[in-house]
């Protein structure tokens, strides 16, 4: 029995093994490998280069960051977490910053100027590279180093505003310091604009000299840690160790920044790239199952004349099912595998292409895109291919004579909802992020069913709708192939229109998605923030503005609150859950009035009214934080004056825009007796030296002012963001592609019962012209038909995804459908046109030879 049953087995392999060869040779198994293979290749190479571009941005925004992680606090960090870094192999580096004032020697006139110091230890910054040079506007060098102690390196406004110049002496506190060079760029000068105030960067050595750090000062110090090596491991295992560390000793005033966490304009931009990378693959994969469920059926239609013989020659169906298993096993293995190789390849042609937008080279490849590609070539082919393949052991023995019986059947109910389900799970673990694999595959669930419903409808209609008495003979002949196989049309209608909305979709998410990102740092963002205008000096500031051509700019009024009360109920920061929330309750507000609302700011819940009596607009995300709603009341302490309002309105706020923006707004243009001095952003003159020559002129007639030059820091983020856009574009390109092939697939897989149709056509007399024209006329109207619909899902899948995925406004042409329906039409006719060609040209004998086999 054991012997009969290893035989049996035995020759079931040697069976399949023998039809995969045959199969192979016969060009059976052609468009199967090729759709599985296209699949993998796209998947594995968004996988494969996603994985290495998302490892290379995160690394090269962390040099914004200035490290991996940073333990930031305003009291120096306990030496465990240095000691634990130092024991876990991480480099590290100490830096502290505070405001201070810095002056020159009386003998260089003596002024002053409000600056940002830094002082800075040896190892900074651990990523990145500081660009100094020996004089304003002079060449420029990169270093990876401190100032020597004894010397300092001074933004050029520093030098303007004091009158002193490279070698002269800067006086900090108690310490005469020799500047030594101009700093240019500041890898991890932080974004808010009291971060950008002019620099003045020390050696850490020379820190005890000033004498500048009190009991009272306001200082941020900072760990900063970095992986010697590639692997982030010890980078998540030290930030693990920190949180505990600081939630166990309630370690109040520390907080943990990194690239998720520390650079909002970062943040945002590293976030959507990786949720479209996501969505490209997803999509991706959405195109290969259209596609392998085509080819399989398409294989398991020409394989049933085979299968009858089997049955006649005495083949139970268990063995004709291990059979057909065994092969699809083997094939699907092998065009995994293909693919996966196809697609390591592929990503390395993105590679080469991207070579000149990164500074150094991408990380190395991992291995779970590779295994990552295997599951899903062999998901597909067992969800969507198997099904109708495993039909094959159920063809009776009749058919061997009568070819009318033992037909294709649609799949079962259970067979349906397996396929459904595996294909589900599958999309959610592609697009890693819950909310957006659900949108993606409940919209397209449901526009399966809708394009099924519209086309069988339109296929009802199709032929009441041609006069056969008055249109040409053509379009009768095209209507009646369709409306003679209602089924067959819903089908391709279907399969054209899904493959369509995929594409539809990703071009317009891609088109707003990086419009989105452009606007957030637009070219002519503001690059200067001004702050610390007095009332009586905004006339005059504004006039200077204008004599300078600067007529687009922000200009809000500043002040400085402490929140005291929520609801009558004075607050504290120990009675704040979260840790965010005891910060802000522990520090000054910077609020502002203006009677309408920021153009740069959206309205999210409430009604903003102009000049009403204390009304308060409050940014969404810090109401979320303190736990108030509308109709909540707040309680300042501005200057010892308590002022109260209650929340009428909540906005959204985009803190990386580059704008000036605040936490709490008075809806009103003024508010008597409360101390308050103007902020202004604004785009200086083009041009460095004019720059430049207009900040010196700023400073010399406003001396008390704070001119904040954000040039460096814009153009770095933005250099970040032409890198993600660039990288975003090449997935799209490449995936663009593969769906353009998928749908090549779906409209040729019908070329043998279109050869049928063509056959008896001829044998009545049809000529090469009539049939050229009934196949046009036929691929266009099922190509605009499935472009309109696909156009109509994309609208409405795009819109969920922008809204509650991406965060961007959505606001679609309407034109879309017309262009959807002219490409559908386009692109049916185009693949048709390559596809089927051959089945025109076929001699009349041949084609009805192979018509009747």
């Amino acid at each position: 029995m054991n012997a009969s049953s290893a035989a049996a087995s035995s020759s079931v392999f040697a069976l399949a093994w023998r039809q995969i060869v045959r199969d192979f040779r016969a060009g059976e198994l052609r468009l199967l490998v090729v759709a599985v293979m296209l699949a993998v290749a796209a998947l594995s190479a968004v996988a494969f280069f996603a994985d290495r571009i998302n490892g290379g941005l995160a690394r090269d925004a962390r040099q914004l960051l200035g490290g991996d992680a940073i333990v930031a606090s305003d009291q120096p960090a306990p030496p465990e977490f240095a000691r634990k870094a130092a024991a876990m192999g991480l480099k590290t580096a100490l830096s502290t910053t505070f405001p201070t004032m810095g002056r020159a020697t009386d003998e260089q006139g003596g002024a002053t100027r409000l600056i940002t110091a830094k002082a800075v230890a040896a190892g900074y910054p651990l990523r990145g590279t500081l660009r100094v040079a020996e004089a304003p506007g002079g060449a420029e060098q990169e270093l990876a180093a401190a100032p020597a102690p004894g010397t300092v390196w001074v933004d050029a406004a520093v030098l303007s505003s004091l009158n002193l110049k490279v070698g002269d002496a800067l006086l900090l506190g108690d310490a005469s310091l020799r500047i030594a060079k101009v700093l240019v760029v500041e890898p991890d000068r932080g974004a808010g604009f009291l971060g950008f105030a002019p620099r003045v960067m020390l050696n850490q050595a020379d820190l005890p000299a000033t004498a500048l750090i009190q009991p009272a000062s306001r200082v941020t110090y900072r760990l900063a840690v970095a992986a010697p090596g590639a692997s982030d491991a010890p980078v998540r295992a030290f930030v693990q160790w920190a949180e505990d560390e600081i939630k166990a000793r309630d370690l109040r005033g520390l907080r943990l920044e990194s690239v998720a966490t520390g650079r909002p304009e970062m943040r945002q931009t590293l976030d959507r790239a990786e949720k479209f990378l996501n969505l490209v693959a997803l999509l991706a994969a959405l195109l290969a199952a259209v596609a392998v469920g085509i080819a399989a059926r398409d294989f398991a239609g020409r394989h049933l004349d085979d299968c009858a013989m089997l049955r006649v020659l005495g083949q139970p169906q268990r063995r004709i099912a291990a059979l057909y298993l065994l092969e699809f096993l083997g094939v699907g293995l092998l065009a995994s595998v293909l693919g996966v190789a196809l697609g390591f390849v592929v990503h390395h042609v993105f590679v080469w292409l991207l070579a000149g937008l990164v500074d150094s080279a991408l990380p190395a490849v991992g291995g779970w895109p590779a295994a990552f590609g295997l599951g899903v070539g062999m998901t597909l082919l067992l969800a969507f291919g198997l099904p109708p393949v495993l039909q094959l052991a159920q063809v009776p023995p009749l058919r061997v004579i009568r070819r009318d019986v033992g037909a294709l059947k649609p799949a079962s109910i259970a067979v349906l909802a397996a396929g459904t389900a595996g294909f589900v799970a599958l999309l959610l673990a592609v697009s890693s992020d819950l909310t957006l694999g659900l949108i993606a595959v409940g919209g397209f669930a449901a526009a399966v069913l809708l394009f099924a419903l519209l086309s069988w409808g339109a296929v009802v209609l199709l032929r009441r709708a041609v006069p056969e008495s008055r249109a040409p003979r053509w379009m009768i002949l095209a209507t009646r192939q369709i409306a003679a196989r209602p089924a067959f049309a819903v089908l391709q209608v279907s399969a054209l229109a899904v493959g369509l909305l995929a594409l539809v979709l990703l071009v317009l998410l891609r088109t707003d998605l990086i419009s989105s990102w452009r606007r957030a740092t637009p070219p002519d963002a503001p690059n200067r923030f001004v702050i610390n205008i007095q009332p009586e000096q905004g006339e005059a500031f504004r006039q200077r503005l204008a004599a300078a051509g600067i007529a687009r700019y922000d200009w809000y009024p500043m002040i400085r609150g402490r929140l005291v009360a929520i609801n009558g109920k004075s607050v504290r920061p120990e009675d704040m859950a979260e840790e965010r929330a005891r910060r802000l309750v522990d520090r000054e507000f910077n609020l502002s009035h203006t009677a309408t609302l920021p153009p740069h700011n959206e309205l999210a819940g409430g009604r903003w009214t102009a000049e009403e009596a204390n009304g308060l607009s409050v940014e969404e995300g810090l109401a979320k934080t303190l736990g108030v709603k509308l109709g909540d009341t707040l309680r300042f302490d501005i200057a010892g004056t308590a002022t109260e309002g209650r929340i009428t309105s909540l906005r959204k706020v985009d803190w990386g825009s580059m704008r000036v923006n605040f936490f709490v707004i008075f809806p009103t243009a003024s508010i008597a007796g409360l101390p308050a001095s103007y902020i202004a952003a604004f785009r200086a003159p083009a041009g460095r030296e004019a720059g430049a020559a207009f900040d010196n002129a700023l400073s010399r007639d406003f001396p008390n002012i704070t001119n904040v030059d954000v040039t460096a820091s814009i153009a770095q983020v933005q250099g970040v963001l032409d890198q993600v856009i660039r990288a975003v574009e090449f997935l799209f390109g490449f995936t663009l592609a593969a769906g353009l092939v998928v749908l090549f697939a779906a409209v040729t897989a019908t070329r043998e019962a279109r050869a049928k149709e063509y056959a008896v056509m001829r044998a009545m007399g049809a000529g090469a012209r009539l049939l050229t024209q009934v196949q046009r006329a036929e691929l266009l109207g099922v190509g605009a038909l499935a472009g309109v619909l696909a156009s109509l899902a994309a609208v409405a899948v795009g819109w969920g995804l922008a809204r509650y995925v991406f965060e961007f406004s959505w606001n679609p042409s309407p034109l879309v459908p017309l262009a959807g329906g002219a490409a559908g039409a386009l692109l049916a006719l185009a693949a048709g046109w390559w596809g089927l060609r051959e089945v025109l040209r076929r001699p009349v004998v041949e084609t009805l030879r192979r018509a009747a086999e």
